[in-house]
C-alpha cells in the first residue's frame, strides 16, 4: 500500500485536474449557447435560399444554358469536404467523423477520392495514412464568419467547374442536441434543383423546410410568385456560389455547436470522474493512516511490555 504521504499528493493533483475540467466545463458551455444561436438563426436562411433556387430552376428548365455547378456529369473523380475541430477534449466527435469519411472513402466511393480538410485534427489524420489532401483550411475559431468559408467554397467550386472532381461531398458533424451529435454525408455539387421531388439530403434543411402544399394549411397561401430583376437566369447564377457558401459555412457552424457540446459533456464526466476518484483515494488514505496509527500504538505497547519485563 502507498504512504499516506504519496496518497496525499495524488488527491491534491486530481483536485488541480478537476479544478481545470470544471473551469472548461464553464468555458464549453458559455460557447455552445453562442454556437447554438448562430445554428439556429442559420438553417431557415439556407432553407429559403433553396426554395428560391428550385424557384428559378423550373423557370428556366434543365435545359436552358445556367451555371456550370448544376452539370451532372459521370462520376470518374469524387471531392469531399471534411469538417473537423481544430482541438481535442471532445470526447469521441472526432473520431467518429474521421471514421465516417474513411468508411465514405473505402467502402461507398468507387472511384478516386481527394480531400479538402476544415481542421487540423481531419487533416492530421489524412495526412498521416497518406490520403490526398488537396487543400486544407485550420485555425477558424469558435466563432466563424461567412468571409471565412469563402476560400473553402471557392477551392471546391473551382475544383469542380475545372473537371477536376465530377461531384463534391461535405461531410461534417450535425447537432441535434446537447447530447447528442451525429455525423452528416451531404451531397455539395452537383448541386441537384432541377428536379422539384429530390430534396437535399441535409438534415438542417429538412428540418426548416417549407410545408409540403398537400398537406399545408388550404386557408394559408403557400405559393409565391417572384419577379426577378434582370433575368431568372442572372439571379440563379449569381446565387448559386452563395449557396454552397452558406451550406459550408452552416455545416462549419453545426461542427462548432457539436464540438462546445461534445466538451461540455466530456469535461463534466471527467470532473465527476474525478471526484469518484478523490473519494476512493480519501478512503484508501484514512485505512492506510488508521494502519500506521495501529502499527504505531502496536510498536509502544511492545516497547512498555518490554520495559516492565
Amino acid at each position: 500500500m502507498p504512504s499516506t504521504r504519496e496518497i496525499r499528493r495524488r488527491i491534491q493533483g486530481i483536485k488541480n485536474v478537476s479544478q481545470i475540467t470544471k473551469a472548461m466545463e464553464t468555458v464549453a458551455a458559455s460557447r455552445m449557447r453562442r454556437a447554438q444561436q448562430a445554428v439556429l438563426a442559420t438553417r431557415p436562411y439556407a432553407s429559403k435560399m433553396l426554395e428560391i433556387i428550385r424557384n428559378l430552376a423550373e423557370r428556366i428548365g434543365s435545359d436552358a444554358e445556367t451555371s456550370p455547378l448544376l452539370e451532372q456529369r459521370p462520376i470518374k473523380n469524387i471531392g469531399v469536404v471534411m469538417v473537423t475541430a481544430d482541438k481535442g477534449l471532445a470526447g469521441s466527435l472526432n473520431s467518429n467523423l474521421i471514421r465516417r469519411t474513411t468508411r465514405f472513402m473505402i467502402d461507398e466511393a468507387t472511384v478516386p477520392v481527394s480531400l479538402v480538410a476544415v481542421g487540423k485534427k481531419g487533416r492530421d489524420y489524412m495526412i498521416r495514412y497518406g490520403r490526398n489532401v488537396v487543400a486544407e483550411f485550420t485555425g477558424l475559431g469558435v466563432k466563424p464568419t461567412l468571409a471565412d468559408v469563402t476560400g473553402i467554397a471557392r477551392a471546391v467550386m473551382d475544383e469542380y467547374i475545372a473537371g477536376r472532381v465530377d461531384a463534391v461531398y461535405l461531410i461534417y458533424t450535425d447537432f441535434i442536441n446537447t447530447l447528442s451529435q451525429k455525423p452528416v454525408v451531404l451531397k455539395l455539387l452537383p448541386i441537384e434543383a432541377y428536379n422539384p421531388e429530390s430534396v437535399v439530403n441535409d438534415p438542417i434543411i429538412s428540418r426548416t423546410a417549407t410545408p409540403d402544399p398537400a398537406t399545408a394549411d388550404p386557408g394559408k397561401v403557400s405559393a409565391t410568385d417572384y419577379i426577378y430583376e434582370p433575368d431568372p437566369g442572372t439571379v440563379l447564377r449569381a446565387l448559386l456560389p452563395r449557396f454552397v457558401e452558406v451550406l459550408i459555412y452552416q455545416a462549419v457552424l453545426e461542427n462548432v455547436a457539436s464540438e462546445q457540446s461534445a466538451k461540455l459533456v466530456a469535461m463534466r464526466n471527467a470532473t465527476e470522474n474525478a471526484k469518484d476518484l478523490i473519494q476512493d483515494l480519501t478512503l484508501t488514505y484514512n485505512k492506510a493512516r488508521q494502519a500506521s496509527i495501529t502499527k504505531e500504538l502496536s510498536e509502544i505497547t511492545s516497547a512498555t511490555n518490554a520495559l516492565k519485563g
